[in-house]
């Protein structure tokens, strides 16, 4: 969940750090700090808050060095404040570390070591890593590098670290088990990050170390990556980065999640790119085409995801279900492994995950596989772990998102599984071939039909206004749109903190029901598609409570519009892709509204874009 970034080089390392952790602060923004290392000693600081206090408590001091690594968190162990923030010292003030992870078993170490006589400042396992480095430095007489992997081997958990000793200037060990990091290779400068964004202006080559490795990094030797366990040295992949730094700047607008919520016609576009051939009458999936008989032959589909992925992975079901007519079963990655799972090898396990970095998510494909299930990923980042892990899978093409409310990410993930379930149903004779052309060519309309979904905004703008203050919020929607349901209510809670619920329209009288009065606004969705004069019979019903009634509907759509109270129209399409439009005004909705109410929209209390622990 933290963000860590780092430099070794020629050029001045605060900068790097500071624009760095900025960039990463969508991983964690409770407290930051860093710690530069000279000759003659560290300047560490750290402080609760964001990055932008770190930058004023950084004043007046010493930050010239050419090596130092920085840490933004976001809070596990211990409240967030100055004492608890990154980086840890070691007892005898000689080792430093920055961690993105937990360390399970750190209360058995951290007493073992204070009977050796080590002493603790803060509430953190983070400080037990870096005194057991320091114990085993001093004990077993080892360099640093050395001292970091017998400690490794000892901690139970996840991590990605950072460790400096202040007697050595030239270098930074890092590792890795279970949270990313990568390292930028520059001209004798190399750069440590949780993502590629902060180095993405000096270099476009990146090692990703795997789980289980770690890595030395010197001007004098380069990078040397070993395996932690078997200490036995490795020859690491360079990648090229498919990154620009214009991706990850807010372009003019006022926050990256309005930025990213009009990003869809690209990102959705960019999805289906080299994809989707309706001329051609295909579909090009490399992942689900060379494992064809895979999914042909598949007892049942498992999708495995959290959040909005989650929403994803409903709406994927009812597509898969629809097109393809295999069985599909859609967990919560956090309770899958906790619950004995039946797992056969004739299963495909997919998971959805934004950063393909989602601890949850990473641990249940590691049971599927253990259980000898295929794995397939659907992630937005490449080199992430979900991708490496995996034995196929599809990449979305939805460019950096860093507003940590999921929008562009969501779309472009109901693109591929729309693709994947119509390539499925097409192979599996299931498609006529007419039906297959005719959703093919509506399918490359969506980015138009998005365009026009976003030209909703000024009325979604001035419907944000009069419900600002509520609350409360039900959102309904029946058959494709009970997932739309769902993702619209998580967006509100998110970013303006206001409860919210989803529901299903028709189980509305099974308990909600009872909530509908005239300070109740009800948000409901239906498209003229499907369901829809059971929807419409659902909204009388909230209306003769007095509910307050916010409609998306089909364009054109009278009947809806002489009951509810605000009606937003969305462009007509078929049933099966009106989540991608429906969605646009609700991540509207709850945009404004955050705005209005003065919520950090980007950076949401209590949370993180990435969910790197358990």
């Amino acid at each position: 969940m933290c963000g860590i970034v780092g430099y070794i080089g020629s050029r001045d390392a605060y900068p790097i750090i500071i624009n760095g952790l900025k960039r990463l602060e969508y991983r964690g923004y409770d407290s930051a700090g860093f710690i530069l290392n000279y000759s003659e000693g560290m300047e560490v600081v750290k402080t609760k808050g964001k990055v932008a206090d770190l930058e004023t408590k950084s004043e007046g001091k010493k930050l010239s060095a050419n090596i130092g690594v920085g840490h933004t968190r976001w809070a596990t162990h211990g409240e967030p404040n100055d004492v608890n923030s990154h980086p840890h010292v070691s007892t005898n003030g000689e080792i430093v570390l920055v961690h993105n992870g937990i360390i399970e078993n750190y209360d058995s170490i951290k007493t073992k070591l204070q009977e050796e006589g080590f002493t603790f400042q803060s509430e953190t396992d983070s400080e037990v890593l870096v005194n057991l480095i320091e114990y085993f430095k001093k004990s077993e007489n080892l360099d640093l590098a050395e001292a970091v992997r017998y400690a490794l081997n000892e901690v139970v958990g996840a991590y990605a670290i950072a460790v400096l000793d202040n007697s050595n200037t030239d270098e930074i060990v890092v590792g890795r088990l279970g949270s990313p990091l990568a390292i930028g290779m520059g001209d004798n400068e190399f750069f440590i990050a949780s993502d590629a964004s902060p180095f993405v202006e000096f270099t476009k080559d990146a090692i990703y170390l795997e789980d289980g490795e770690m890595a030395s990094i010197s001007r004098e030797n380069g990078v040397v990556v070993k395996k932690i366990v078997e200490n036995e040295i490795i020859s690491p992949s360079i990648q090229k980065l498919h990154l620009d730094l214009e991706q990850i700047e807010k372009g003019g607008f006022e926050h990256f999640m309005l930025k990213e919520i009009y990003e869809q016609p690209k990102s959705i576009h960019d999805t289906m790119r080299g994809r989707l051939l309706p001329e051609e009458g295909i579909i090009k999936m490399a992942g689900i085409w060379d494992h064809m008989e895979k999914f042909r032959n598949a007892k049942r589909i498992i999708i495995v995801a959290c959040g909005t992925s989650w929403h994803a992975g409903l709406v994927g079901e009812y597509l898969i279900e629809e097109f393809a007519r295999i069985p599909v079963e859609v967990e919560y990655a956090s309770e899958f492994r906790y619950r004995n799972p039946i797992i056969n090898k004739d299963d495909i396990v997919i998971a959805i995950s934004q950063s393909g970095e989602t601890a949850d998510t990473l641990a249940a494909l590691k049971l599927a596989k253990a259980n000898g299930a295929f794995i397939y990923g659907i992630c937005n980042v490449v080199g992430s772990s979900i991708a490496r892990l995996t034995d196929a899978g599809s990449f979305t093409h939805a460019g950096p998102e860093i507003g940590v409310a999921s929008t562009k990410a969501f779309t472009s993930q109901l693109t591929i599984l729309t693709l994947i379930a119509l390539k499925l149903g097409k192979h599996n004779g299931n498609l006529s071939n007419e039906k297959f052309m005719s959703l093919c060519y509506e399918l490359e309309s969506l980015p138009t039909k998005v365009e026009k979904a976003l030209k909703t905004d000024a009325l979604v703008q001035e419907i944000s206004e009069v419900y600002k203050d509520a609350k409360n919020a039900l959102y309904l929607g029946r058959g494709y749109n009970f997932p739309t349901a769902l993702e619209g209510a998580l967006k509100l809670k998110e970013i303006s903190y206001i409860h919210a619920e989803g529901y299903p329209a028709a189980e509305m009288k099974h308990g909600p029901i009872a909530l509908i009065d005239e300070n109740m606004p009800v948000i409901v969705i239906a498209p003229k598609k499907g369901h829809y004069d059971k929807v419409v019979s659902n909204v009388q019903e909230i209306k003769a409570r007095k509910g307050q009634i916010i409609a998306v509907v089909t364009e054109g759509d009278e009947q809806v519009k002489n009951i509810a109270d605000h009606v937003i129209e969305i462009p007509d399409c078929s049933e099966e892709f009106s989540p991608i439009l429906a969605s646009i005004p609700l991540q509207l909705l709850s945009y404004h509204i955050a705005v209005m109410l003065d919520r950090n929209v980007d950076q949401p209390r209590n949370l993180a874009k990435s969910v790197t622990v358990e």
